[in-house]
């Protein structure tokens, strides 16, 4: 049985072109992630040589004054590239895995990012993801929707019924054959990413993989869903083809709509504005308001003195830290309700597979939303780091050439990922295991 189902499929041209093209489309998604890799990896090797050419270059034209220098000196920070990234490129390429920032007010720094062609944000990267989440389904439908009503329609499900113990299982046989060349196309593209991404064959991976076999399993138990309801072959296509519709496209938006709406963060706009007038006011105030405040933060540096009738740097840095200080109970609140929004999404993606999955292999890629907010704290604690390990030097006129800036190199961000297989998988397997029963109990009829 199995072999003559084998051969009356493989002949089938339609399954064999799209297959085919699957098949295409999703190693040039490997390759799309490849070149992103090369971008990162680059971006690093970059950064790493503007930072010493960019404090050699400021040494050499302001040796006179510390203060002055660390104006313009620039320290990076570097979230460690991750080659799975390549699978599920997520928000990488708006939220920038570097960060180069001054000692100067930090909350103003924090956003910035590399400039990209709108174009290109907008339609997103071809990633592998991309290609499970969207095509994967659209090639499965495209070889089950008939799996019961072609036979119906042209005539022969009565023979077979007489010549078969169970028509069921002809079915289950004949549905197997369609989603085991899936699976095959599936396991060359996880082959070829593990080659060309050069992915270590770890617990993430091996996540990523498993989360790809169960939405195709959601997927397929779908399908058979709808062919257990033995509707014409038009009917099944419409149905499904609308289904995909729903699940990929408008729940997505509507959830994305949704949790906007519902946790609006003005404190965005609020934090940049209460930032800059932190820093901007302290010119027209007197000192003193200032340098109150810098103390009471700051006790330790209480001791230099902070002359009233010319420019100091402890004045100059102490307005730029108030900045930080007046704009931080706005950067909290802010930070809370994207962490919220996060959490209301993956909440509400356990019911739509097609969510969970997208968010899934991000968080797995690390290159989710929460994984940026971690680099972004990182980034507070190096940047306090720096300020108090130059402060001190500044206010004591410390000799810009008797410090040694050869030590001063990119520090790198490494922020692990623990995988949660209980979230990871089971929304899948419940759902497929509910609407496969359906399926099951609605197919005993025949």
């Amino acid at each position: 049985m199995y072999s003559l189902l084998f051969k009356s499929f493989i002949r089938t041209k339609i399954a064999a072109i799209s297959l085919v093209l699957l098949l295409g489309v999703g190693i040039i998604s490997v390759f799309i992630g490849k070149q992103f890799n090369i971008k990162q990896e680059k971006a690093i090797i970059e950064a790493e040589s503007f930072q010493e050419e960019s404090i050699k270059r400021n040494v050499k034209y302001h040796n006179d004054d510390l203060g002055l220098l660390l104006y313009y000196l620039r320290f990076s920070l570097v979230k460690e590239s991750n080659s799975l990234t390549g699978l599920s490129i997520g928000q990488r390429d708006v939220n920038p895995s570097i960060l180069a920032v001054t000692i100067r007010g930090l909350e103003g720094q924090k956003y910035d990012t590399d400039f990209e062609n709108p174009s290109l944000l907008l339609s997103g990267n071809l990633d592998l993801g991309f290609v499970i989440i969207y095509l994967f389904p659209l090639v499965l439908i495209t070889l089950t929707f008939n799996l019961y009503s072609e036979e119906k329609e042209g005539k022969t499900w009565r023979l077979i019924a007489t010549q078969t113990s169970s028509p069921l299982n002809f079915l289950f046989k004949k549905l197997s054959i369609r989603v085991f060349f899936l699976y095959i196309v599936l396991a060359i593209l996880f082959l070829l990413a593990i080659i060309i991404l050069q992915l270590p064959i770890n617990e993430a991976l091996l996540a990523f993989i498993t989360v790809s076999v169960l939405y195709l399993a959601f997927w397929t138990s779908l399908c058979f869903i709808i062919i257990s309801f033995r509707k014409n072959s038009s009917f099944n296509a419409l149905t499904l083809l609308s289904l995909w519709i729903v699940l990929t496209i408008l729940l997505p938006a509507s959830v994305n709509n949704f949790v906007v709406n519902t946790y609006p963060v003005p404190e965005t706009l609020k934090t940049m504005v209460e930032q800059r007038d932190g820093y901007h006011k302290k010119w027209d105030m007197a000192k003193e308001v200032t340098m109150d405040k810098f103390f009471a933060h700051y006790p330790q540096y209480k001791k230099y003195p902070v002359p009233e009738d010319k420019f100091s740097w402890l004045w100059y840095y102490g307005m730029q830290q108030m900045g930080d200080d007046e704009s931080l109970e706005s950067s909290k609140i802010m930070k809370e309700k994207i962490k919220l929004r996060e959490k209301v999404s993956e909440a509400i993606s356990w019911a739509i597979p097609t969510m969970h999955t997208q968010l899934t292999f991000n968080q797995i890629a690390q290159s989710d939303l929460n994984n940026h907010l971690s680099f972004l704290d990182r980034l507070d604690k190096y940047h306090e780091e720096l300020r108090l390990y130059f402060y001190p030097k500044i206010f004591e006129n410390y000799p810009v050439r008797n410090e040694n800036w050869k030590e001063f190199k990119p520090k790198y961000a490494s922020i692990v990922h623990t995988i949660n297989w209980t979230n990871s998988i089971f929304p899948l397997v419940l759902i497929t295991v509910i609407i496969s029963l359906i399926s099951f109990f609605n197919l005993r009829k025949i």
